[in-house]
């Protein structure tokens, strides 16, 4: 669970575990830049999960991967969002086992909630 709350005038801090992630606005939209805004958090969170569910399955089949380099852009948002990811792999890896590697990318769980049927419950409290 992620719990968060305003730490200053337009910059969020959410707690996780023991951990503090912030998120702010640019200053084109009034903010100050102290933080990535939600949107960029969001294509980070894509970004992440591909890069270590890619490493963990490079691990365990003992692949040569030295990193896996991704990009994350929010091409359009609505009823029909577009999602960009780029991803290279670096390291001495053959053709099957970048394939390989691009497939378990597509499996990781953030994608396949991106990819889903979300629906969101809230109250007030």
């Amino acid at each position: 669970m992620v719990e968060g709350k305003r730490k200053e005038n337009l910059v969020a801090e959410m707690s996780v575990r023991e951990h503090k992630v912030h998120a702010g606005l640019a200053e084109k939209l009034g903010g100050k830049d102290e933080a990535p805004d939600p949107h960029e958090l969001l294509e980070s969170a894509l970004a992440a999960c591909t890069i270590l569910t890619v490493q963990l399955y490079a691990n365990r089949k003992g692949y040569k991967l030295e990193s896996t380099d991704v990009k994350v852009k929010i091409e359009s948002e609505g009823p029909e969002t577009q999602i960009s990811r780029e991803i290279t792999f670096r390291g001495e890896l053959s053709d099957e086992e970048k394939a390989r590697l691009y497939d378990i990318a597509g499996r990781c769980p953030i994608h396949r909630l991106l990819e889903s049927k979300v629906t969101i419950t809230s109250k007030m409290v």
